[in-house]
């Protein structure tokens, strides 16, 4: 495996998960006047674009796809969207761990799908093994799989309390 690959496929991860360990840190860094959320979106987008250049840098692209290919990546990448749909910015980048109060949502396809948001990004990773050796796409997957597990545990204790109506 490239190690310069791998790294870029990990990155996002240790930084969900210092956030979900440490809120409190994260909006004392953001600063007063800075949405916390807004700011792990820009870091988080960033850290994407590293993962997709990652990808694209072992990958080995031909047309046209596998069969697999549209209805995995079509149905993960409708999932990411109604999710981000639902929640919004805030509810999406814990916006909850941030202090935030974000309304439970039961619609589809929350209540049908656990983790939905992951179960979509994930779809849409195996969709590219045609171009993707397997391991990279693992590394991506077991990511997922730690941040699933991580966000399982939410200990209200590790909230900071924001007054402000953000």
């Amino acid at each position: 495996m490239g190690i310069w690959a791998c790294i870029g496929v990990i990155s996002p991860f240790p930084f969900y998960y210092f956030l979900w360990n440490n809120p409190h840190k994260w909006v004392e860094l953001c600063g007063r006047g800075r949405d916390p959320c807004t700011v792990m979106a820009v870091v988080s987008h960033f850290l994407k674009l590293l993962q997709f250049m990652s990808l694209f840098s072992v990958s080995t692209l031909s047309w046209p796809p596998p069969f697999y290919f549209w209805p995995l990546f079509f149905f993960g990448q409708f999932l990411n969207f109604r999710v981000y749909q639902l929640l919004g910015e805030s509810g999406t980048y814990y916006g909850v761990r941030f202090g935030k109060n974000i309304p439970w949502v039961t619609e589809f396809p929350f209540g049908v799908i656990h983790d939905p948001q992951y179960v979509g990004s994930i779809l849409s990773l195996l969709a590219c093994l045609a171009w993707v050796p397997f391991q990279y796409i693992l590394l991506w997957i077991v990511g997922y799989l730690f941040m699933i597990k991580v966000e399982s545990n939410e200990d209200p204790a590790t909230q900071p309390r924001i007054t402000s109506n953000t």
